[in-house]
Order: structure tokens, then sequence, then C-alpha cells
């Protein structure tokens, strides 16, 4: 069975306020066509979903993953957050992006 559509797309860069918090959406597709991320640059913290784990990476098998598409989005947008921004996948513990970029064994 398909996804549905979603209600709502969301540009990159836009900027979604929930009270005192402004999540600044970055796209990262790749595990999925419509991968986002949200980050919140004075927390120094990103929401990830199912992009970059800890010590891992978002899976490419399914229908609309694409193994070049997650890499240009991790190296190209997340990788360039500051190393100490934290990430909280959708799955496992917390990270930051430093340690991944030194540490992961699917990005060397």
């Amino acid at each position: 069975k398909e996804s549905p559509p979603p209600d709502v797309e969301l540009a990159d860069g836009q900027v979604l306020e929930v009270g005192t918090l402004r999540f600044q959406v970055l796209h990262t597709p790749g595990h999925s066509p419509g991968g986002v991320t949200f980050y919140l640059e004075k927390e120094g913290v990103a929401f990830d979903g199912d992009v970059l784990f800890q010590m891992g990476m978002g899976r490419v098998d399914l229908p609309g993953g694409d193994w070049d598409t997650l890499m240009r989005s991790i190296q190209e947008v997340l990788f360039a957050l500051p190393d100490e921004t934290v990430l909280y996948p959708g799955h496992g513990p917390r990270t930051t992006v430093g340690q991944e970029k030194r540490s992961n064994p699917w990005l060397r």
C-alpha cells in the first residue's frame, strides 16, 4: 500500500515557530524522497529522522530510497552543521555531527 500524499509541503530553509522554538526545515532526502531534518540553531539540536544514526545511517533498500541522495544529504547538509550539533535520530541514541564525522564506519 502506498503512503498517502502529504497535507503540507515544507520548503527547504522554511522556519516553523512552535512557542519560543524556531525549527529550520532542511531537506535531507535519501532514506525517503521527502525526508527532512528539523534544526534548532539556537539550541544546537537537529531531529534528523532516519538519515543518520549513531554509527549508522538510514536504509536505502526501501521504495524511494537512494544511496547517492542519502550520502549528499549527510555530507552536504548534516555535516555542514557545527560539529557540536546534537542529532536526535528516529531510532536509537542521540549523537553529534562531530562524532559521526569522526567515527561512523559507513562514512569513511
